[in-house]
């Protein structure tokens, strides 16, 4: 059987993604309907993007791959794996340390995904001679669709991608190209009857299978979320300072798992479980040395120490009132209202104002 010059190059791509320190690679198809822009303006109309008003003001662009680039035929996806060396809901039992999300513990991969994804559009074009764009989470793409239609996995029952090979644990970027590849088959739904991802969320935050309401999400409410957050999810952040690993951990496909061979990607000493008590006396200069390369430095100092002093609160540590205490006339209101929390949840009664719960 004779080999097609478009098999050859679908073949070069994926060894030259490889080569790249890709851990993932899929073709897919930009031509076809995009059933997922229903789901997302349903999102959108609903309320459920909360605070991220970019996700209303994107929403025509991301409606469809060729929206923003009609020359647009195929699309290479690919996948970096950040598998984690620990179980994160291990983090969650010491109630005086903070929990970070996996892929906030090491570099900032938006940099390192970036520049191979670049490499290999160079390389794709030079050797295909035709036209690309490249683009990250930053961009207006739905990239969890797209890796799905390209074979890489499937949108979980918690609506992040999960994958047979590598669990919950894939970064994920795409290329856009004017060529004609052959797509890869689409990934099918494995979750079956487990529901383990919603039943697992400390907030409620899945109305249903398949839908996520942001609103209620502790990775959108200590991230994306920039006031005070509401009192009735306070209790419910336990530790976590810094998103929320839940649902992605407890996923039963990351039995498939591995640990991420990058090492920037590893979990760096000082973000692995740090204590309470430190961070929460981060000024601004300490926060930025702390977190520099790091994607927790994007929230900034003063959403990350309120998220802080709820951890506090909720740790139980008698101890730890007075870390809260002192930062009751920091400069910044949400800081010094989280603190006031943090009091009242750790000093018995009468607390100093009305009781929160």
């Amino acid at each position: 059987m004779t080999t097609s010059i478009s098999e050859t190059l679908e073949a070069a791509i994926r060894d030259q993604a490889r080569a790249l320190g890709f851990d993932a690679c899929g073709l897919a198809s930009v031509e076809a309907p995009w059933p997922a822009s229903a789901r997302l303006a349903e999102f959108v109309a609903e309320g459920r993007h909360g605070d991220m008003a970019w996700m209303e003001t994107t929403a025509e662009r991301r409606a469809h791959p060729r929206t923003m680039w009609p020359e647009a035929r195929s699309a290479v996806v690919l996948g970096v794996n950040y598998g984690p060396d620990a179980d994160p809901l291990a983090a969650l039992a010491r109630t005086d340390r903070a929990a970070i999300s996996v892929y906030a513990q090491g570099d900032d991969y938006h940099a390192l995904i970036k520049k191979r994804l670049k490499a290999l559009a160079r390389w794709l074009a030079a050797e295909a001679g035709c036209a690309v764009k490249v683009f990250v989470d930053t961009a207006p793409l739905m990239e969890k669709p797209l890796a799905q239609a390209a074979g890489i996995g499937w949108q979980g029952k918690h609506t992040n991608l999960v994958s047979r090979a590598f669990g919950s644990w894939l970064f994920l970027g795409a290329i856009l190209t004017d060529a004609a590849l052959r797509p890869d088959p689409p990934e099918t739904d494995h979750c079956g009857a487990c529901r383990a991802c919603l039943d697992v969320c400390p907030t409620n935050a899945f109305p249903a299978p398949y839908q996520l309401d942001a609103r209620r999400c502790i990775s959108y409410l200590t991230i994306e979320h920039a006031g005070p957050i509401p009192v009735e999810f306070r209790a419910a952040l336990g530790a976590r300072v810094y998103g929320c690993d839940d649902c992605l951990a407890v996923c039963p496909w990351n039995k498939f798992a591995r640990v991420s061979r990058e090492a920037a990607l590893h979990a760096r000493e000082a973000l692995r479980e740090p204590p309470l008590a430190e961070l929460a006396g981060l000024d601004e200069g300490a926060f930025r040395a702390l977190f520099a390369k790091s994607p927790v430095k994007r929230i900034g100092r003063d959403r990350f120490v309120r998220n802080v002093l709820y951890a506090i609160g909720n740790s139980g540590d008698a101890a730890l009132a007075e870390v809260a205490r002192a930062r009751l006339d920091d400069e910044s209101e949400v800081v010094r209202d989280a603190a006031q929390w943090a009091v009242e949840r750790l000093s018995p009664p009468p607390w100093p104002r009305s009781a929160v719960p």
